[in-house]
């Protein structure tokens, strides 16, 4: 039963306790809408708190209407609602879009989570999701906190987000949808190979389901999960070691860690300047090893999100450009 699935993930990895309020980010799509329900059947038992958000990003002509479905669920579940709206084509005039939307989004679920005073926010991501992001960063060139995958469980900017469904497959969603007679709304674009993971979804995880290994999608997720643990144990290293660097990177003090820390001290001297990692891949790190190792003093890396590493004769100077 997906329900008792999700009460196992949730004591596994602590997402709710007693008394929770909670902010739920529902698009109203498959994940969403079942993510929805599930919580809505645990809410007495947790006596949660809950909070309906949906934002529209104006990108499909029918998108209203998806705000308007939320909002009746919510009020069939007697559940309080927030909508906004955004149009994400007028912001977007460089840059991702799908990080475009990304940011949008989780800007308007943290001013809401504030405005209710939640500490708590809940998203749909499930195992199908997981699989698909590994593969993703896999591709692209990622790092152990990359390859860990989506989280289960993360604090960004004071908030908690919550993913219940992390462990319950997309199949299985559909199966409790269908059982409850629950129609989602459909993002036609998701079948569309117009993005990476969509080709990822549509064609490769098939593709090594059905001709090397049919648990491809477990495999992936279990292997999240291990990275994630490897990664937290060397993050807690390195953050001690990033304390005796300085400010600016002491390269002697620096040449003595071991090539994993150094490389994680790299990563959160970037996160702490540019507030993510996204976009720094391995052939950023490299090009600052390359300035460390063979580069005169005075030479300069430019990385993306408008970041500056600059050598001097002792240290490593980062900056925003």
């Amino acid at each position: 039963m997906l329900i008792e699935k999700v009460r196992k993930t949730i004591r596994k990895y602590s997402l709710l306790k007693k008394n929770d309020t909670v902010l739920l980010g529902v698009s109203g799509g498959p994940d969403s809408l079942t993510l929805l329900y599930v919580l809505a059947a645990l809410k007495k038992e947790f006596n949660l708190k809950l909070q309906v958000a949906h934002l529209d990003h104006m990108l499909r002509s029918d998108s209203e209407q998806d705000m308007e479905f939320v909002e009746r669920v919510a009020k069939k579940l007697d559940l309080p609602f927030t909508g906004t709206r955004i149009n994400i084509k007028e912001i977007a005039k460089k840059g991702s879009l799908e990080e475009i939307c990304r940011n949008a989004r989780l800007g308007f679920l943290f001013k809401v989570a504030g405005n209710i005073k939640a500490a708590k926010i809940a998203l749909g991501h499930n195992l199908d999701d997981q699989a698909e992001t590994v593969l993703m960063r896999l591709l692209r060139g990622s790092g152990l906190y990359g390859l860990a995958g989506i989280l289960p469980k993360k604090k960004i900017y004071g908030f908690t987000i919550i993913r219940p469904l992390i462990e319950v497959k997309r199949k299985e969603i559909e199966t409790f949808l269908k059982r409850r007679k629950l129609v989602p709304r459909i993002d036609p674009t998701n079948h569309q190979d117009i993005y990476l993971r969509n080709k990822i979804r549509n064609k490769l995880l098939p593709g090594l389901e059905k001709d090397y290994n049919r648990n491809i999608k477990e495999v992936l997720s279990h292997t999240a999960e291990s990275v994630a643990n490897d990664y937290d144990y060397l993050n807690q290293i390195s953050i001690v070691a990033a304390k005796g660097l300085g400010a600016n990177i002491n390269l002697k003090k620096f040449s003595r860690l071991h090539l994993a820390v150094q490389r994680m001290a790299l990563r959160r001297k970037i996160f702490q300047l540019k507030g993510n990692t996204r976009r720094i891949d391995f052939r950023h790190i490299q090009e600052i090893e390359e300035l460390i190792l063979n580069r005169p003093v005075n030479s300069i890396v430019d990385l993306p999100g408008n970041i500056r590493v600059k050598k001097t004769k002792q240290s490593l100077v980062f900056s925003c450009r």
